[in-house]
C-alpha cells in the first residue's frame, strides 16, 4: 500500500486510527470531463472534446470500480475509440504496476513501469492515493477523470456523434430515480463491502454489515417484480451494482467478512448477476483470476498467508430466467 505526497511515493496504508477504525474512501482528484464539443461537463475545465482515438483507459481488471468503466467502453463500442492498458492484478510496495502477467497490458502512451509515473506525468506535485480506473487525454498529456462514476457517465453519452454504439444508460426521464438507486447501493454496497473489510473497530464493521445486508434484503425483494432496477430498462445502476454482486461470494464473504448470507443465497439476486453478466461483451470484461489474487494476495494485513482459496464454484452461464420481470 502507498501513496503520493507532493509527487513523492511513499508507503502508507488507510489510516483508520483517525476515524475511529472506519474506512473512508479518498474523494477522486482529477474530475475534469470529455463532452461531445469540449464544453466543461458538471466539474473541471472544458478543452475536452470527444475524438476517437484521443483518450486512453488504465485500469485493473480485479477492481469493481475500474470494471465499470470496462463495462461501458464495451457496451457503447468505444473499444476501436479508446485505448487500454490493465495493470498486474498484485497491488504492493508501488502499488499498481504494469509487471507482465496474463491479462495485463502495458502503457504505450507514458511507458510507465507503475500507475503513480502516470498520476505524477499529470501532475508533478499529486498527493493522494493512486486508484484506477484513470483516464489519459493524449492531446493534452494529462488526466481527465480518475473518478469512475464520471468516466462511465461520459463513455455513455459523449461520443455518440462521432461513432459510438447507440444506447442510454442514463435516460433524462430516470435520473432522479437512477441517482436514489445509485446513492444508496453506493453507500451500503459498493462501498459498503470496503467498510466492513478494512474497518479496524468491531462496532464500525456491524454497522457496515447491517447497512449491507439490509440493502441486499432490500433488492431481493425489490428485483422479484422487475428485471432491473428500474423496471424494464438497463440503466448505470444496474452494472453499478453488477460489480459488487460479480465479487461478492469469491471475495466480498469471505476476504472482507461479509458472510452472513452468499450472494447464491439470494435467489433473486443471484439470477440478476446470471442475467446481467451474459448481456452481450459483459463476460468478456471479467477475469476472476486477477479479481481473486488480488485480493487475497495483496491484502495482507487482512490474509497473511496470502493463500487464494480454491472456491467457490459458481455458474455465471445458468440460465437465469429473468426475461418475465419487468
Amino acid at each position: 500500500m502507498g501513496r503520493l505526497i507532493d509527487g513523492t511515493w511513499t508507503q502508507q496504508g488507510y489510516d483508520t486510527d483517525s476515524t475511529g477504525g472506519a474506512f473512508r474512501r479518498e474523494t477522486s482528484r482529477f474530475r475534469h470531463w470529455v463532452t461531445a464539443d469540449g464544453a466543461p461537463g458538471p466539474t473541471g475545465e472544458g478543452g475536452f472534446e470527444a475524438e476517437p482515438g484521443r483518450y486512453h483507459l488504465y485500469v485493473s481488471l480485479a477492481c469493481p470500480w475500474a470494471h465499470r468503466t470496462l463495462i461501458f467502453r464495451q457496451l457503447k463500442g468505444l473499444d476501436r475509440m479508446i485505448g487500454l492498458s490493465v495493470v498486474h492484478w498484485f497491488m504492493g510496495e508501488e502499488g499498481w504496476t504494469f509487471a507482465e502477467a496474463p491479462g495485463t497490458r502495458p502503457d504505450p502512451i507514458n511507458g510507465a513501469r507503475c500507475l503513480h509515473e502516470v498520476y505524477t506525468r499529470a501532475d508533478p506535485h499529486a498527493t493522494g492515493r493512486v486508484t484506477v480506473p484513470v483516464l489519459w487525454d493524449i492531446r493534452r498529456g494529462t488526466i481527465v477523470s480518475n473518478e469512475s462514476a464520471d468516466i462511465i457517465r461520459m463513455f455513455n453519452s459523449a461520443f455518440d456523434g462521432v461513432g459510438a454504439v447507440p444506447g442510454d444508460y442514463y435516460p433524462q426521464a430516470l435520473r432522479g430515480e437512477i441517482d436514489g438507486y445509485n446513492s444508496r447501493i453506493y453507500d451500503t454496497v459498493n462501498n459498503g463491502v470496503y467498510k466492513a473489510g478494512f474497518a479496524t473497530a468491531q462496532d464500525k464493521y456491524e454497522a457496515a454489515e447491517t447497512a449491507l445486508f439490509d440493502t441486499l434484503d432490500w433488492l431481493e425483494s425489490h428485483l422479484a417484480s422487475r428485471r432491473y432496477l428500474c423496471g424494464d430498462r438497463l440503466t448505470e445502476a444496474d452494472w453499478r451494482l453488477f460489480t459488487t454482486l460479480l465479487r461478492f461470494d469469491p471475495v466480498y464473504h469471505g476476504h472482507f467478512k461479509c458472510n452472513l448470507r452468499k450472494l447464491a443465497e439470494y435467489p433473486v439476486l443471484h439470477a440478476y448477476l446470471r442475467d446481467l453478466y451474459q448481456h452481450p461483451g459483459v463476460r468478456d470484461t471479467v477475469d476472476f483470476d486477477h479479481i481473486k489474487n488480488h485480493y487475497y494476495r495483496s491484502h495482507d494485513w487482512i490474509n497473511p498467508s496470502r493463500i487464494v482459496p480454491a472456491g467457490p464454484v459458481q455458474d455465471l452461464e445458468a440460465p437465469h430466467g429473468r426475461e418475465g420481470p419487468g
